[in-house]
C-alpha cells in the first residue's frame, strides 16, 4: 500500500523536489543500518564540493564528499565518505581512485568528479563520535590488492565447499 501513497494521479513515482513550510509528508524515517565490520562493494552515488574549514590537524581546503552505496543483505546503507583535497592526505585520494579504476598506481592522475556510477570495494569499520556509532570507511581497495590477498570478514555468506568427487576414468567413455 506504501508504494501507491508516493505515486501521483498517473501511478509514476513523483521527482525529488523542495518541499514548503505546509508540505505533507508521506515517507517514514529511515532506519539506520550498522554495517559489521568488512569488505563491501559500493557504488558511488554523487559528489558535492565542498569547504573544510580547517581543526588542529588540517588546514583549511577543499572537500568532496562522496555519496557511497554499500551493498549488503540487510538493506541498502548509504554513507558519505569526505575526501580533503590537500597535499596532506592525496594517498586517500590516490586510494580512492585506484579503487574505482581511474587512476593507475605509479602514474600521475588529475581527478575527475563525473563518477557517479563507477564502483569499487571498501572496508568499512566503526567510528565513535559523540557518543554515537557510525559506518566508516576504512580503506579503498584497489584491483591488485582484490586478487591477491584472500578476503576476510566478506559480508557475502560463504557457500560450504563440497568434497570434490571422485572419479575413475574409463577410456572411451564419457
Amino acid at each position: 500500500m506504501n508504494q501507491y501513497n508516493n505515486q501521483n494521479q498517473y501511478g509514476m513515482q513523483p521527482q525529488e523536489h523542495e518541499l514548503d513550510w505546509e508540505s505533507e509528508i508521506v515517507n517514514d524515517a529511515q532506519e539506520f543500518i550498522l554495517l559489521e565490520d568488512g569488505d563491501y562493494n559500493f557504488t558511488v552515488m554523487a559528489v558535492e564540493r565542498g569547504r573544510f574549514n580547517g581543526s588542529d590537524k588540517m588546514p583549511a581546503c577543499n572537500v568532496a564528499k562522496v555519496k557511497l552505496k554499500i551493498e549488503n543483505p540487510i538493506g541498502e546503507v548509504t554513507l558519505v565518505h569526505q575526501l580533503m583535497l590537500h597535499s596532506k592526505v592525496d594517498w586517500k585520494l590516490a586510494e580512492f581512485f585506484v579503487s574505482i579504476g581511474l587512476k593507475k598506481k605509479g602514474e600521475p592522475f588529475r581527478m575527475t568528479w563525473n563518477i557517479a556510477g563507477y564502483t569499487g570495494k571498501c572496508r568499512i569499520g566503526k567510528r565513535i563520535y559523540n557518543n554515537n556509532t557510525y559506518n566508516e570507511v576504512k580503506k579503498f581497495y584497489s584491483p591488485e590488492e582484490l586478487q591477491t590477498a584472500p578476503q576476510q570478514n566478506q559480508y557475502q555468506q560463504q557457500q560450504p565447499q563440497q568434497a570434490p568427487q571422485q572419479t575413475t576414468y574409463t577410456p572411451g567413455q564419457w
